[in-house]
């Protein structure tokens, strides 16, 4: 069977390579939870567009974009058996795999290759548990024996309904979304990502959204180093999956709204 694995990032690689499962790999370098997003996730503006911000945002070189992310997708157009998609609950991971569905719906026959989610939101044994990337070559495939799911039509029907609204970027027609959105399929942390979204979207009278706050929140406290900020973040944010490079954003947000030095 011509099998295809796409990862959810190069810390749930070291574990996959671990496996004894057979197929090739995608690893899906992206952030699509941050930065310039557009339906049309398959056309050349929308790479452009991302390359552009990825390079300003994470000082990443326009060589590195190429082979880790752009080089990628031309496998997506390649025909497979069989696709397994390995992410997340959060918001960052729900965000990609929105992506994902997207550019497979826009690039491939959908109607060819059965197409399997394995997205954990716990795991036995780990209280607080994050995320594939804790996990060894034996857990991962005590996933995939056990959670893995077929997606149906109707899953493809909403998670284009969700990326459509998601790249959007407007509160009222997420939050007109999720009040009439009743059946969520075999996505089921979709819709708590998206509800972590609308509290993005959603702004005080300073002008800052829920994540600016909370960071505030953290730097008046009294904690002020990248690494600290972080962990402080993740004891009650866990739900938007976010690195010290995206925290970093937002950061810079607050400085250049003057809220912080």
């Amino acid at each position: 069977m011509n099998t295809l694995h796409i990862l959810n990032g190069d810390s749930t690689l070291r574990g996959f390579e671990q496996t004894g499962l057979a197929g090739d790999v995608i690893v899906w370098r992206e952030v699509l939870s941050e930065g310039p997003l557009e339906e049309n996730i398959s056309s050349a503006h929308f790479w452009r567009n991302r390359e552009e911000w990825i390079l300003e945002a994470f000082n990443e070189k326009p060589e590195n974009y190429q082979h880790k992310m752009l080089d990628q997708l031309t496998k997506l157009s390649e025909q497979y058996d069989e696709i397994n998609l390995w992410f997340e609950f959060d918001l960052h991971c729900q965000a990609n795999l929105l992506g994902v569905i997207a550019y497979l719906e826009q690039k491939t026959d959908l109607s060819a290759p059965a197409i399997y989610l394995i997205c954990p939101g716990d795991f036995p044994g780990k209280d607080d548990f994050r995320g594939m990337g804790e996990l060894n070559g034996e857990e991962l495939e005590y996933l995939y024996d056990n959670i893995r799911e077929q997606l149906s039509e109707k899953d493809f029907a909403i998670a284009a309904q969700a990326w459509k609204v998601y790249v959007s970027r407007d509160a009222e027609m997420l939050k007109e979304f999720l009040a009439t959105t009743t059946f969520w399929g075999s996505q089921h942390f979709l819709k708590p990502a998206l509800q972590a979204q609308l509290k993005r979207l959603e702004v005080n009278e300073q002008g800052l959204n829920y994540i600016e706050q909370k960071l505030l929140e953290i730097y008046n406290y009294g904690v002020r180093t990248i690494p600290e900020i972080y962990l402080e973040f993740w004891k009650t944010e866990k739900i938007y999956g976010m690195s010290d490079m995206d925290i970093e954003i937002y950061l810079n947000n607050l400085r250049d709204k003057k809220f912080i030095s």
